[in-house]
Protein backbone atom coordinates (compact mmCIF):
# COMPACT_ATOMS: atom_id res chain seq x y z
CA UNK A 1 0.00 0.00 0.00
CA UNK A 2 1.37 3.43 -0.95
CA UNK A 3 1.78 6.31 1.47
CA UNK A 4 -1.09 8.21 -0.19
CA UNK A 5 -3.34 5.16 0.08
CA UNK A 6 -2.49 4.70 3.76
CA UNK A 7 -3.16 8.40 4.42
CA UNK A 8 -6.48 8.20 2.59
CA UNK A 9 -7.43 5.07 4.53
CA UNK A 10 -6.50 6.71 7.84
CA UNK A 11 -8.56 9.80 6.96
CA UNK A 12 -11.55 7.63 6.07
CA UNK A 13 -11.23 5.74 9.35
CA UNK A 14 -10.98 9.00 11.30
CA UNK A 15 -14.13 10.24 9.61
CA UNK A 16 -15.98 7.00 10.32
CA UNK A 17 -14.96 6.94 14.00
CA UNK A 18 -14.85 10.46 15.43
CA UNK A 19 -13.71 9.40 18.90
CA UNK A 20 -12.08 6.36 20.46
CA UNK A 21 -14.55 3.82 21.90
CA UNK A 22 -13.56 4.47 25.52
CA UNK A 23 -15.55 3.44 28.61
CA UNK A 24 -14.02 4.99 31.71
CA UNK A 25 -10.82 5.91 33.56
CA UNK A 26 -9.06 2.71 34.64
CA UNK A 27 -6.01 3.73 36.66
CA UNK A 28 -3.40 6.39 37.34
CA UNK A 29 0.28 5.48 37.41
CA UNK A 30 2.82 7.12 39.75
CA UNK A 31 6.59 6.72 39.93
CA UNK A 32 7.80 6.84 43.50
CA UNK A 33 11.18 6.82 45.25
CA UNK A 34 9.90 4.97 48.32
CA UNK A 35 7.31 2.37 47.38
CA UNK A 36 6.36 1.47 50.94
CA UNK A 37 5.87 5.11 51.97
CA UNK A 38 3.59 5.67 48.96
CA UNK A 39 1.56 2.53 49.72
CA UNK A 40 1.13 3.77 53.29
CA UNK A 41 -0.01 7.19 52.09
CA UNK A 42 -2.54 6.02 49.50
CA UNK A 43 -3.85 3.20 51.68
CA UNK A 44 -4.20 4.80 55.10
CA UNK A 45 -4.80 8.45 54.21
CA UNK A 46 -6.74 8.21 50.93
CA UNK A 47 -8.43 4.87 51.59
CA UNK A 48 -7.13 2.82 48.66
CA UNK A 49 -6.98 -0.97 49.05
CA UNK A 50 -4.00 -3.05 47.83
CA UNK A 51 -5.03 -5.53 45.11
CA UNK A 52 -3.24 -8.37 43.33
CA UNK A 53 -0.66 -7.33 40.78
CA UNK A 54 0.35 -9.52 37.81
CA UNK A 55 3.38 -11.61 38.68
CA UNK A 56 4.73 -11.24 35.14
CA UNK A 57 5.70 -7.62 35.85
CA UNK A 58 9.45 -7.75 36.44
CA UNK A 59 9.82 -4.50 38.38
CA UNK A 60 8.83 -3.42 41.87
CA UNK A 61 5.45 -1.82 42.31
CA UNK A 62 2.00 -2.07 43.85
CA UNK A 63 -1.59 -1.81 42.68
CA UNK A 64 -4.31 -0.22 44.80
CA UNK A 65 -7.98 0.30 44.07
CA UNK A 66 -10.99 2.29 45.33
CA UNK A 67 -13.59 4.82 44.19
CA UNK A 68 -13.82 3.08 40.82
CA UNK A 69 -10.19 3.75 39.80
CA UNK A 70 -6.80 2.16 40.36
CA UNK A 71 -3.52 3.65 41.57
CA UNK A 72 -0.46 1.91 40.14
CA UNK A 73 2.72 2.70 42.06
CA UNK A 74 6.06 2.06 40.37
CA UNK A 75 9.33 1.92 42.27
CA UNK A 76 11.67 4.28 40.43
CA UNK A 77 15.29 3.17 40.55
CA UNK A 78 18.30 5.23 39.64
CA UNK A 79 19.77 2.23 37.85
CA UNK A 80 16.85 2.32 35.41
CA UNK A 81 17.62 5.90 34.46
CA UNK A 82 21.12 5.01 33.21
CA UNK A 83 22.27 1.50 32.50
CA UNK A 84 25.59 1.93 34.29
CA UNK A 85 26.62 4.66 36.72
CA UNK A 86 30.41 4.84 36.44
CA UNK A 87 31.35 8.32 37.62
CA UNK A 88 30.04 11.50 39.20
CA UNK A 89 28.75 12.99 35.93
CA UNK A 90 26.86 9.82 35.10
CA UNK A 91 25.43 9.74 38.63
CA UNK A 92 24.29 13.36 38.24
CA UNK A 93 22.61 12.46 34.95
CA UNK A 94 20.86 9.55 36.66
CA UNK A 95 19.55 11.79 39.44
CA UNK A 96 18.43 14.38 36.86
CA UNK A 97 16.47 11.73 34.94
CA UNK A 98 14.91 10.54 38.17
CA UNK A 99 13.92 14.08 39.14
CA UNK A 100 12.12 14.43 35.81
CA UNK A 101 10.02 11.37 36.68
CA UNK A 102 9.23 12.47 40.22
CA UNK A 103 8.48 15.99 41.54
CA UNK A 104 10.56 17.33 44.40
CA UNK A 105 8.93 16.55 47.77
CA UNK A 106 8.38 19.62 49.91
CA UNK A 107 8.00 21.95 46.95
CA UNK A 108 5.47 24.76 47.13
CA UNK A 109 1.89 23.66 46.54
CA UNK A 110 0.65 25.17 43.29
CA UNK A 111 -3.01 24.33 42.49
CA UNK A 112 -2.20 24.78 38.80
CA UNK A 113 0.28 21.91 38.76
CA UNK A 114 -0.69 18.59 37.20
CA UNK A 115 -2.89 16.73 39.65
CA UNK A 116 -5.58 14.13 40.19
CA UNK A 117 -8.80 15.16 41.93
CA UNK A 118 -11.14 13.25 44.22
CA UNK A 119 -14.73 14.21 44.97
CA UNK A 120 -15.86 14.29 48.61
CA UNK A 121 -19.07 15.01 50.53
CA UNK A 122 -17.50 16.57 53.65
CA UNK A 123 -14.64 18.92 52.84
CA UNK A 124 -14.30 20.01 56.48
CA UNK A 125 -13.74 16.41 57.61
CA UNK A 126 -11.08 15.94 54.93
CA UNK A 127 -9.35 19.11 56.08
CA UNK A 128 -9.44 17.89 59.66
CA UNK A 129 -7.85 14.55 58.67
CA UNK A 130 -5.08 16.33 56.77
CA UNK A 131 -4.32 18.43 59.83
CA UNK A 132 -4.31 15.39 62.13
CA UNK A 133 -1.82 13.62 59.85
CA UNK A 134 0.41 16.68 59.51
CA UNK A 135 -0.14 16.99 55.76
CA UNK A 136 0.60 20.44 54.38
CA UNK A 137 -2.18 21.69 52.13
CA UNK A 138 -3.60 24.74 50.37
CA UNK A 139 -7.27 25.61 50.45
CA UNK A 140 -9.02 27.33 47.56
CA UNK A 141 -12.60 28.36 46.76
CA UNK A 142 -14.07 28.73 43.27
CA UNK A 143 -17.24 30.82 42.95
CA UNK A 144 -19.53 30.58 39.94
CA UNK A 145 -22.76 32.60 40.21
CA UNK A 146 -24.18 31.48 43.58
CA UNK A 147 -22.27 28.17 43.63
CA UNK A 148 -19.13 27.62 45.71
CA UNK A 149 -16.62 24.82 45.20
CA UNK A 150 -14.10 24.07 47.97
CA UNK A 151 -10.72 22.63 47.00
CA UNK A 152 -7.88 21.18 49.07
CA UNK A 153 -4.50 20.65 47.39
CA UNK A 154 -1.62 18.63 48.84
CA UNK A 155 1.29 16.39 47.80
CA UNK A 156 1.86 12.67 48.13
CA UNK A 157 5.27 11.54 49.55
CA UNK A 158 6.91 12.09 46.15
CA UNK A 159 5.43 15.51 45.48
CA UNK A 160 2.63 14.43 43.12
CA UNK A 161 -0.28 16.85 43.45
CA UNK A 162 -3.63 15.63 44.78
CA UNK A 163 -6.88 17.59 45.05
CA UNK A 164 -9.95 16.83 47.13
CA UNK A 165 -13.01 18.91 46.31
CA UNK A 166 -16.79 19.13 46.11
CA UNK A 167 -16.68 19.95 42.40
CA UNK A 168 -20.00 18.16 41.84
CA UNK A 169 -21.62 21.35 43.14
CA UNK A 170 -21.00 22.76 39.66
CA UNK A 171 -23.31 21.49 36.92
CA UNK A 172 -21.65 19.96 33.87
CA UNK A 173 -22.70 22.05 30.88
CA UNK A 174 -21.36 20.89 27.48
CA UNK A 175 -20.00 23.61 25.21
CA UNK A 176 -21.00 23.10 21.57
CA UNK A 177 -18.31 24.49 19.27
CA UNK A 178 -19.56 25.07 15.68
CA UNK A 179 -17.64 23.07 13.07
CA UNK A 180 -17.42 23.98 9.35
CA UNK A 181 -19.95 21.21 8.65
CA UNK A 182 -22.45 22.57 11.19
CA UNK A 183 -21.98 26.14 9.94
CA UNK A 184 -22.62 25.02 6.33
CA UNK A 185 -25.73 23.08 7.36
CA UNK A 186 -27.04 26.01 9.36
CA UNK A 187 -26.48 28.35 6.38
CA UNK A 188 -28.34 26.00 4.05
CA UNK A 189 -31.24 25.76 6.50
CA UNK A 190 -31.29 29.52 6.86
CA UNK A 191 -31.65 29.90 3.08
CA UNK A 192 -34.73 27.68 3.19
CA UNK A 193 -36.48 29.65 5.92
CA UNK A 194 -39.89 31.03 4.90
CA UNK A 195 -40.97 34.08 6.82
CA UNK A 196 -44.46 33.51 8.20
CA UNK A 197 -47.00 36.22 7.21
CA UNK A 198 -48.67 38.29 9.85
CA UNK A 199 -52.07 37.33 11.24
CA UNK A 200 -53.81 40.24 9.49
CA UNK A 201 -52.35 39.26 6.12
CA UNK A 202 -53.43 35.66 6.70
CA UNK A 203 -56.99 36.79 7.42
CA UNK A 204 -57.00 39.08 4.38
CA UNK A 205 -55.63 36.31 2.13
CA UNK A 206 -58.16 33.84 3.52
CA UNK A 207 -61.09 36.17 2.80
CA UNK A 208 -59.81 36.86 -0.71
CA UNK A 209 -59.54 33.13 -1.39
CA UNK A 210 -63.06 32.59 -0.04
CA UNK A 211 -64.45 35.22 -2.39
CA UNK A 212 -62.71 33.60 -5.35
CA UNK A 213 -64.06 30.20 -4.36
CA UNK A 214 -67.62 31.58 -4.24
CA UNK A 215 -67.14 33.04 -7.73
CA UNK A 216 -65.91 29.68 -9.04
CA UNK A 217 -68.91 27.91 -7.48
CA UNK A 218 -71.33 30.37 -9.07
CA UNK A 219 -69.68 30.06 -12.50
CA UNK A 220 -69.69 26.27 -12.28
CA UNK A 221 -73.42 26.27 -11.34
CA UNK A 222 -74.34 28.38 -14.39
CA UNK A 223 -72.20 26.18 -16.64
CA UNK A 224 -73.84 22.99 -15.29
CA UNK A 225 -77.35 24.33 -15.86
CA UNK A 226 -76.46 25.31 -19.42
CA UNK A 227 -74.97 21.89 -20.05
CA UNK A 228 -78.15 20.16 -18.82
CA UNK A 229 -80.33 22.13 -21.23
CA UNK A 230 -78.00 21.34 -24.14
CA UNK A 231 -78.07 17.64 -23.27
CA UNK A 232 -81.83 17.55 -23.23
Amino acid sequence: MTTDARTSSASASASAVATLPLKSLNHISRNCKDLEASIEFYQHLLGFVPVKRPGSLNFAGAWLFNYGIGIHLLQAEEETCNEVVVDASAAAAAHSALDQLIPKPGADINPRDNHISFQCDDILLVEQKLQENGVKYVRSVVVEDDIEVDQLFFHDPDGHMIEVCNCENLPVEPIIIPTPHLIKTATMKKQRVVVAPSLSSLISTDLHFSQKLDNYKSTFAHWWVSLKYLWI
